[in-house]
């Protein structure tokens, strides 16, 4: 399922509490996301500036936030608290997301290696 979507991969509608398990689900308002985040609404605002999260609208239009969103915006307010700058601290947090990806999909391509040999040989570059 890709992020923001309120179906199963199979398309069919989520329950109410199979949309609450989803992290990608939007369930929090703008004044509860700040709230559970210790921030302002304009804090939010800018990381939507930034285009570090999107938040999905509501049919009236008000920003609603996932869960997975709300983490992303704390590691950033982590980082602004210590002094980084917003754009920097959205960068950081965007460039370790990626480095992680990686990481993992890097474990799952490498085969393994054989008991006898401590590191996989050395292929043409």
């Amino acid at each position: 399922m890709t992020p923001g979507t309120n179906e199963s991969a199979n398309n069919e509608p989520q329950t109410t509490a199979e949309k609450f398990d989803d992290e990608h689900y939007p369930a929090y308002s703008m004044g509860r996301a700040a709230e559970l985040l210790g921030t302002s609404a304009n804090f939010l605002r800018s990381l939507d500036e930034a285009k570090l999260i999107e938040p999905q609208r509501s049919a009236g239009g008000h920003r609603r936030y996932s869960r997975y969103q709300l983490r992303l915006a704390a590691r950033v307010r982590a980082m602004v608290d210590q002094g980084t700058g917003l754009d920097a601290a959205c960068r950081i947090v965007t460039l370790e997301d990626q480095l992680q990806e990686a990481q993992a999909l890097n474990v799952k391509l490498t085969p393994p290696s054989k008991p006898d040999e401590p590191y996989p040989p050395l292929q043409s570059v």
